[in-house]
């Protein structure tokens, strides 16, 4: 008597979160121009008529691929999206929280940079989940006792995340082991929250720029 064959039980949510980390590696490696369907399925191990269940054309899985990591990042950085509407700005710990980012762009330098690059670069930046939390986080933050006057929340972040993620290149070049990679990025987080807290130039140093930035201020208030 032959034994039967025991079918694989199909699980679509795996597959296709097999396909988008697939796709978020090339896109890692060899930007956008190094996506396509076929390359993705190759790559995740499944037919190109499977991808295609899934991700109707390229432009629908390179959209589904920056969401994903963005769903990474915000879960790294921030926690469960469903405790946000419980977390008040004024209790969040700042130095931990820059710490998880540095350490997530550290570990997935090539997927941040294009992430922010597709970001930045779409029509409405704020449909992002990741780069709407972040964003809005400093802007709650600015608008309470805790923060120095006149900050601009979405200038802030772009500095803040395009260094943070653009670190993380230079130090994979340079660095020589993993003690050595984590020790910078400890360096990189320790001066997010020097400048954050108190910038780099001396006021009394420097009384034109002072001047220059109390008129920027009461023009953005009026």
């Amino acid at each position: 008597m032959e034994a039967k064959v025991k079918r694989r039980v199909r699980d679509p949510a795996a597959t296709r979160e097999t396909i988008l980390e697939a796709a978020s590696n090339l896109l890692a490696k060899d930007g956008l121009e190094g996506v396509s369907l076929s390359a993705v399925a190759h790559l995740a191990g499944v037919n190109r008529g499977t991808a295609y269940q899934h991700f109707e054309t390229r432009e629908k899985l390179i959209e589904a691929t920056i969401q994903w990591v963005s769903d990474k990042l915000f879960h790294a950085v921030f926690g469960d999206p469903e405790t946000i509407g419980e977390r008040r700005v004024e209790e969040v710990d700042v130095a931990r929280l820059t710490d998880r980012l540095c350490d997530f762009a550290m570990e997935n330098p090539e997927i941040c940079r294009v992430w922010l690059q597709q970001v930045l670069a779409s029509p409405d930046p704020s449909q992002d989940p990741f780069w709407r939390e972040y964003c809005g986080s400093l802007r709650r933050f600015a608008a309470t006792d805790l923060s120095q006057p006149g900050v601009d929340a979405e200038v802030l972040s772009v500095l803040n995340l395009a260094g943070v993620f653009f670190w993380p290149i230079l130090v994979r070049a340079h660095a020589a082991d993993d003690r050595e990679r984590s020790e910078l990025t400890r360096r990189f987080s320790h001066e997010i929250l020097r400048l954050s807290m108190y910038g780099s130039m001396d006021s009394r140093a420097f009384p034109q720029v002072e001047e220059r930035l109390r008129k920027g201020m009461r023009v953005a208030a009026s």
